[in-house]
């Protein structure tokens, strides 16, 4: 027996009123906010480096040796009477992050300058640069402080090891922040956050936000690439990663899980607190491809690229042309 079938009568105006709810509801979906958790937490212990200068290290520590792509991860405060003259790179890129007192760099190719609290620095040394960088002082004995900076290694990806350096640098009235909620304040230095983003275009996948929470209580859900390495140190205050962690203190690295359909990070500062939490959240695309050999300030793909690389740097090739005759103004203190 043939049933007769009724057919709805759907006007245009319907259909179009089903695809917006279609459409709302697939947006609803895909901006859901899955956060990532603390998987490990380093302390970062006070280590010597250059010359009389003392950071504090959790990536590229024992605690936290690998991290693709991150190598290095330093916080230092830098007396007078100490710093870090001339020295060479090749096969990283170099974030120096100031954020307090003053930073003076100068390197081979004739670059110079002063950072401020606030500027940044993003060095490419690829095939190799010579540079110094020596912190700066107040002629005012009053105001005098020691210069704090962050200093952030990134591996290149193989076929980039060998590129021309190039620098990236920014003051800081030039460098975009967003408020996506009160109490909350993220100075976008690569990547996006809520509608912002960072200037620098690195060499590989990298985002770099400082992340500053005012207010006991303030929280915010930062978006963060899938699959990538991510991380949070903390500066000051205490931080909260994630809905029911425990909160972390001051001078941690919080190394993030990256779980399937994790899509980003809920920061918050936790209620009862008197001082700021202030942070840099970095996440960057690991690379599984790199045999990476590091080699003190080399870092390269082989153990006979890191012989290259000491005796190129010693006779002045393949990218340390300038070296053997090259002595930074900066540094000369260090050398008496």
């Amino acid at each position: 027996m043939l049933h007769k079938v009724c057919r709805p009568n759907i006007t245009t105006h319907d259909l179009k009123r089903l695809l917006i709810a279609t459409l709302a509801t697939t947006a609803s979906m895909s901006a859901t906010q899955t956060t990532r958790t603390p998987s490990k937490i380093v302390y970062a212990r006070e280590t010597p480096e250059g010359v009389g200068a003392t950071v504090r290290r959790s990536i590229g520590s024992m605690s936290l040796r690998n991290l693709s792509p991150f190598l290095m991860l330093d916080h230092a405060a830098i007396q007078e009477g100490s710093g870090f003259p001339d020295h060479p790179h090749r096969g990283q890129s170099t974030v120096t992050y100031v954020l307090d007192g003053m930073m003076q760099h100068e390197d081979f190719t004739g670059s110079a300058g002063k950072l401020l609290p606030g500027d940044v620095q993003w060095m490419t040394a690829g095939r190799g640069i010579v540079h110094s960088e020596m912190p700066l002082f107040d002629e005012d004995p009053a105001k005098r402080v020691p210069a704090e900076a962050l200093q952030l290694w990134i591996d290149l990806p193989a076929d980039k090891k060998m590129i021309e350096p190039s620098y990236q640098e920014k003051k800081a009235a030039d460098i975009d922040s967003v408020q996506p909620v009160p109490g909350v304040d993220i100075t976008v230095i690569s990547g996006e956050s809520h509608g912002v983003t960072g200037f620098v275009r690195p060499v590989g996948g990298c985002w770099f936000m400082d992340v500053k929470l005012t207010q006991p209580g303030a929280s915010v859900f930062q978006p963060l690439p899938e699959g990538w390495t991510a991380f949070a140190y903390v500066i000051t205050g205490k931080l909260q990663v994630g809905e029911e962690a425990t909160p972390v203190d001051k001078h941690n690295t919080v190394v993030l899980s990256a779980e399937s359909g994790q899509n980003g990070v809920l920061l918050t500062r936790p209620d009862g607190t008197d001082e700021d939490t202030r942070l840099v959240l970095i996440a960057g695309e690991p690379l599984p491809e790199n045999t990476t050999i590091q080699h003190g300030p080399f870092v390269v793909n082989s153990r006979q690229e890191v012989i290259e690389a000491i005796m190129d740097y010693q006779m002045g090739r393949n990218g340390f042309e300038r070296a053997p005759n090259w002595k930074s103004q900066i540094g000369s203190a260090m050398r008496h």
